[in-house]
């Protein structure tokens, strides 16, 4: 006979020894969020604010931007709350929420690197068409692709999770993941191995960014080979798509790392080992991506510190 109740509430139970450490971890996460948002507002002000930056490359950097901020908002103040707490625990919709906004998030990245992949490669390698091909319509397009695509494939798993009947109640980690809400359901054995609606729109997912990636791929082999051909492209790719390529390379290693160990992960690591792996996520893209940008970027840089020197 199957245990089976209503779950309405989930244990986070990856906090092991945190807990014990709650103080110096919260200043530690506490000064990390804020950072985090600092350096993301400043970025996003600087092109709102800023005429000149109201093209195609720079509005894509803004929505990054943004981006990290609704990720690590999914994250970042239940996290602060759950170390303030007795018992780390989390409702049932808030669950899904969570998961919903943090995976989300991750998604929307890779959708905007792979139209900021695009939008170097029309302008390095037909630089003559650029203005043509990428209209204020055709950016709008590329933006609301970048947010909706994800959104919907996310949201269609979430609301497939929400029809397993479930089993248990506990997540071992520090929030909640749509994979592993699944995990805890009555079939998990054949649902893993079987062509249910929510093994199928995970499988949709997987194929839909593994040509993000392909196309990644592709638009910067041909942006290399034209490379060699010019010295000017060579100095373009120099200055605007190296950046991109560490937020690539960053983001690509953090979301490597979190889908790898939920799917195949021993749980006979250290706790401390699998909570590394589990924030990866949600602390070096948000962070490091509009501090690359920012620090790389000449027009970006000087804009800033000229702010920051009037404020002076």
């Amino acid at each position: 006979m199957v245990n089976m109740s209503i779950v309405t509430v989930f244990t986070l139970s990856g906090f092991g020894d945190i807990t014990d450490y709650r103080v110096p971890v919260f200043s530690v996460t506490l000064l990390c969020y804020c950072v985090i948002v600092l350096v993301n507002v400043t970025v996003i002000t600087t092109i709102i604010f800023n005429r000149i930056f109201h093209v195609p490359m720079y509005i894509f950097l803004c929505n990054l931007c943004i981006n990290g901020l609704f990720g690590t908002a999914g994250f970042y103040p239940k996290f602060l709350m759950d170390l303030l707490s007795r018992l780390q625990v989390i409702s049932y919709a808030a669950c899904l929420f969570q998961a919903f906004v943090i995976y989300s998030s991750f998604c929307i990245d890779m959708c905007l690197l792979a139209v900021m992949a695009y939008d170097r490669f029309v302008a390095i390698c037909t630089p003559l068409q650029y203005h043509s091909v990428m209209t204020k319509q055709r950016v709008a397009q590329l933006v609301s692709f970048s947010w909706i695509a994800p959104f919907g494939l996310i949201a269609t798993a979430i609301i497939f999770t929400s029809q397993l009947r479930l089993c248990g109640s506990h997540i071992q980690k520090l929030y909640c993941a749509n994979w592993l809400v699944a995990k805890l359901s009555c079939d998990a054995t054949s649902w893993v191995t079987s062509s249910t609606p929510t093994n199928v729109v995970a499988y949709v997912s997987i194929l839909f960014y593994i040509f993000l990636g392909i196309f990644i791929v592709c638009s910067y082999m041909q942006l290399i080979r034209s490379c060699f051909k010019s010295l000017e492209n060579r100095g373009k790719f120099m200055s605007t798509c190296l950046p991109h390529l560490f937020a690539l390379f960053n983001i690509s290693i953090s979301g490597l790392f979190d889908v790898m160990h939920m799917r195949y992960g021993s749980n006979d690591l250290p706790q401390s080992l699998q909570n590394i792996l589990a924030i990866e996520i949600l602390i070096g893209p948000p962070l490091f991506n509009p501090l690359i940008y920012g620090l790389t970027l000449t027009q970006i840089r000087n804009k800033i510190l000229c702010r920051c020197l009037k404020r002076k």
